[in-house]
């Protein structure tokens, strides 16, 4: 006699694959809509496209020039640079949080100086990808961005 009947062992494993799948996807957006609720990951809607890197006339410095483009509702992690950093707004309407100055939002042909070690944060607050040309006079050797930990 076998062990098990072929016809009813397959039926439960069917109903357990569904139910899993069901779980899963149920899961899955459940994450998503939190996600969605707090900004989309900058990880996915964050993209930068090197323009520009060369060594300074000044001894262990360079400059490097960023295109960043956040999708909708991007959030940047807290970070800071080793050196100063000029963002310049090419497209779309941004909030940047600099630590411990009030928050600034910022259109299309507007700039923002933030100075060397200041941890901020830039969000796209507008509908729309937006895009912004980022230039860090930097000291050389350091990581370019340094993520702080809340």
């Amino acid at each position: 006699m076998p062990l098990f009947k072929i016809g009813k062992t397959a039926g439960a494993l069917g109903l357990a694959i569904a139910a899993t799948t069901f779980a899963l996807t149920g899961l899955a957006q459940a994450q998503e809509a939190q996600g969605a609720a707090a900004g989309k990951s900058w990880q996915t809607g964050l993209h930068r496209t090197d323009l520009l890197h060369r060594d300074m006339d000044v001894a262990g410095q360079e400059v490097l020039q960023v295109r960043v483009d956040f999708e909708p509702g991007v959030v940047s992690p807290k970070h800071s640079h080793p050196g100063v950093e000029v963002a310049y707004v090419l497209e779309g309407t941004f909030e940047y949080q600099l630590q411990g100055q009030p928050a600034v939002t910022l259109k299309a042909g507007d700039s923002l100086y933030i100075p060397a070690g200041v941890a901020h944060v830039a969000k796209n607050i507008g509908a729309t990808t937006g895009s912004e040309l980022a230039t860090y006079i930097v000291k050389k050797g350091p990581a370019l961005v340094k993520i702080i930990a809340e």
